[in-house]
Formats: structure tokens, sequence, C-alpha cells
């Protein structure tokens, strides 16, 4: 996962090597070498995303992916507290 550049949304990588703000097309591997090589590509592509790190999911209901931990829920679901301001 990571931030886009230009508008700072979440971003997961793709098995295409391309960018998806939605974590069910993300790459998803199951080894360390095989993170730190999806890791090395994202890195390389300072284009599309920034800040990019491996975050863990969890694969539930026929390889649904699913957010790892609470920030990774966080993060794809959004801000926790209302963020509108009373006129």
């Amino acid at each position: 996962t990571a931030n886009r550049t230009w508008d700072g949304a979440v971003v997961y990588r793709t098995a295409k090597q391309g960018w998806s703000t939605e974590l069910a097309y993300s790459a998803v591997v199951s080894t360390s070498d095989d993170a730190r090589a999806l890791l090395a590509e994202a890195t390389a592509d300072d284009v599309g995303a920034v800040g990019p790190y491996i975050a863990p999911v969890e694969l539930k209901d026929g390889g649904k992916v699913k957010p790892g931990n609470l920030r990774e829920h966080i993060r794809a679901k959004g801000v926790t507290i209302d963020l509108q301001v009373p006129a």
C-alpha cells in the first residue's frame, strides 16, 4: 500500500504492476521474498505513489482480501470520525 502522488489517496499495488484504490485488486503475496520483490517494484514506481510498504491482509470467504490490522482497516475504510465543521 502507499499514497497516490497527486491527491494522497490510499492505493494498493496490483498484480499488473499498477495502483488501485480498491483493496480487492491488490497483489497478495505469501512469502517474505515475494513481499520484498513487490516492495522493490512499488518503490521504483515513484510516479504513481509515495511511501509504499507491505501491509498485512487476511483472505476471507473464497479469497476475499480484508485488512489485516486496525491501521489498514482505517486506511481502507477512511477516517473514523465526522470531519464536518458546524456552520
